[in-house]
């Protein structure tokens, strides 16, 4: 799809939340001349091959008088002035009739120029999708963005038929990463739900932006469209490097540095315990020493007075046991 002239919408024959097909107009600029420019080509083929007609039946005329001369010749008949100037004037109309061709070679190029001056005044679909913003109305004036410039798009357009989500992770988790892993994603919009989903591509470069870590982009595709699912949520990527199951756990927000935790005891007081933890992710940590299945282990971590040696009591609505 060629890129779109700038100029005055004349129409848009879509509205905001309108399903559109591959190729369907969005919107079309002001082009009656270029129109007209393709109407004088196109007349223009008309007469060449009308002009390719009148050159070629001639030729067809005069190469048989040449083939009548020839004979004529060849007994005796005719005169070598008389047969050259007969053989000279069918070679001058097959010559006529091969230019018409060529006029209508030329007119046919130059409509195919004249639709691709067309086609620069609307804009089309390059997918399937759903109108999602129209930024100008009939009658505005737009131009295209300024190189380096990134401003709206006249129509804005998004493809619903595959969602995925595009998210950076750190530079150093980068290289056990690979397209095909399986993934989960979570999004705001859905607590405590996790989707299904698969890496496909992970980017060929790190990303170095001032004030932040480097990182590397990859993108997730949920494994099961869905309409709930719209653009624009914010999600987050958790990869599955490795999976264990029927494992004991602790909720990783309770692991404070040193890999230490802190449990309560039977006497009510909290101790601080070192465990030697496995695999993790951003909500559980695997245990592989350290805690028995029945000790409670405490999450409110950041609560004041949570130390080691302190009293408590375990509060149902925030401190789960593990």
């Amino acid at each position: 799809m060629s890129p779109i002239l700038g100029g005055q919408i004349v129409a848009l024959p879509v509205s905001e939340g309108d399903a559109v097909e591959v190729g369907d107009v969005l919107l079309e600029l002001w082009n009656e001349d270029v129109r007209a420019q393709l109407l004088l080509v196109q007349k223009e083929l008309e007469f060449a091959n009308a002009r390719v007609d009148e050159a070629c039946s001639a030729s067809t005329v005069a190469n048989r008088e040449a083939e009548r001369i020839e004979r004529l010749y060849d007994q005796g008949l005719v005169s070598d002035e008389s047969a050259d100037s007969v053989l000279g004037q069918a070679q001058a109309k097959e010559a006529a009739c091969r230019a018409m061709r060529s006029m209508v070679g030329v007119s046919e190029a130059n409509i195919q120029l004249r639709n691709a001056q067309l086609e620069r005044t609307i804009l089309r679909a390059p997918f399937a999708g759903t109108v999602a913003e129209i930024n100008g109305e009939v009658g505005e004036v737009v131009t295209p963005s300024p190189v380096g410039v990134a401003t709206l798009p006249a129509v804005d357009l998004v493809d619903t038929s595959c969602s995925f989500v595009t998210a950076p992770i750190d530079e150093v988790d980068a290289p056990g990463i690979r397209a095909g892993m399986k993934a989960e994603i979570s999004l705001d919009a859905f607590p405590g739900r996790a989707f299904p989903a698969t890496i496909r591509r992970v980017a060929p470069y790190v990303i170095d932006q001032e004030k932040q870590a480097r990182t590397v982009d990859i993108e997730a595709e949920f494994d099961e469209s869905s309409s709930n699912l719209l653009p624009g949520y914010s999600a987050d990527v958790e990869v599955l490097i490795e999976v264990h199951k029927d494992v004991l756990f602790v909720p990783t927000q309770a692991i404070l540095n040193s890999n230490r935790v802190l449990i309560l005891t039977d006497e009510g007081l909290l101790e601080e315990r070192i465990i030697e933890v496995g695999i993790r992710n951003w909500q559980v940590s695997e245990v592989i020493e350290g805690l028995s299945e029945a000790e409670i282990v405490v999450i409110s971590v950041e609560r004041e007075g949570v130390v080691a040696g302190a009293s408590a009591i375990v509060d149902d609505e925030s401190t789960p046991s593990s």
